[in-house]
């Protein structure tokens, strides 16, 4: 019988962040570390969003004590309330600290149910020392730190020329790739949009938006391609001049990192944990200052140095090392008889 069963809803979703990273990674890589010690549970797609709630409080521990499993590893922040044996993944407590933010529902939800998962798991882990020192001072609780990883297939020689194609880019552009959620502070991008455009050059957005981000925000001057297909993003990203997010907010901040694997420059906000992640592999900026981060951005193209610290830092990320360490806590934290 497996010790632990992954807790795969969010790695069923159509559509990718880094939270549906980390599930659909850990899913396929945790069996490949130990392969007896793991089982995943997956529900319908149709029950991979809000309407699977039920799934993940009733159906995911029931199964769980039909195998035999003392453990459930939950890997995108909430986990069956009444099961003894979690382990969860919180990527940030954001919808604790902020949040205004987010729909009324959604972080009503998260103020009732993240705390009390959080204090009744048996281990937690987090994506970077920010997340841990939000989820202590939340909480109560310390969890442990595990980096993400960067997926292979983030490369400069990505398919550029068939994510332009696809995605009807004719311009050279600079990209940004972020929800269109409030925290993302996509209308900052508006200077850079316009001074990106006198230079011919165009700033287009990839992400989607969902109901919990709260009322969308319209930016003038970015191309908003929605949500792209994960099989065109590393060509999307190999194809842009430079980079940029500028989030109020980050537990982690994957896109940076997949844009240096992909030889991109960098512009990142200088907040949550983006400087942790980025290092100085990116040009830090102060996030509400649109002047700033358009000056960034345009001394970034073609900065050869800072894309080649880009490349070394997200050298540093993989998935497989993500994996083995979060095997080690759920090893750990397996009762002993």
């Amino acid at each position: 019988m497996p010790d632990v069963l992954i807790n795969a809803r969010a790695a069923a979703r159509r559509q990718m962040s880094g939270v549906e990273r980390w599930a659909v990674e850990l899913a396929e890589r945790l069996p490949g570390v130990r392969p007896q010690a793991y089982a995943v549970a997956r529900p319908p797609r149709a029950l991979a969003y809000q309407a699977g709630q039920l799934w993940e409080q009733a159906v995911l521990p029931a199964q769980a004590r039909r195998l035999g499993a003392a453990l459930i590893l939950n890997p995108a922040n909430l986990a069956p309330l009444r099961f003894a044996g979690n382990v969860v993944v919180v990527h940030d407590a954001v919808a604790l600290t902020h949040p205004e933010w987010f729909s009324p529902v959604y972080a009503a939800w998260h103020r009732r149910a993240l705390p009390r998962v959080v204090r009744g798991a048996r281990r937690v882990i987090t994506v970077s020392a920010f997340s841990r020192d939000e989820i202590l001072e939340t909480t109560g609780v310390e969890a442990t730190v595990v980096a993400g990883g960067v997926d292979e297939r983030f490369t400069p020689q990505a398919d550029a020329a068939a994510a332009r194609r696809a995605l009807g880019l004719q311009r050279d552009y600079v990209l940004t790739v972020a929800g269109e959620g409030a925290r993302k502070n996509l209308s900052v991008l508006g200077a850079t949009a316009r001074a990106l455009a006198e230079r011919g050059l165009e700033l287009v957005a990839a992400g989607s938006r969902r109901a919990h981000h709260g009322p969308a925000i319209g930016v003038d001057g970015i191309r908003h391609l929605g949500y792209v297909d994960d099989a065109l993003l590393p060509g999307l990203y190999a194809g842009a001049g430079a980079f940029v997010l500028p989030s109020l907010h980050e537990g982690f901040g994957l896109p940076c990192l997949e844009a240096m694997a992909s030889g991109v420059p960098v512009v990142a906000a200088d907040r949550g944990a983006l400087p942790q992640t980025c290092g100085d592999a990116a040009l830090l900026v102060e996030p509400r200052r649109p002047d700033l981060v358009a000056e960034a951005v345009l001394a970034a193209l073609g900065d050869d140095v800072l894309r080649a610290r880009g490349l070394a830092r997200a050298a540093g990320f993989t998935w497989s090392a993500t994996a083995r360490a979060v095997d080690a806590v759920l090893a750990d934290a397996v009762p002993r008889v």
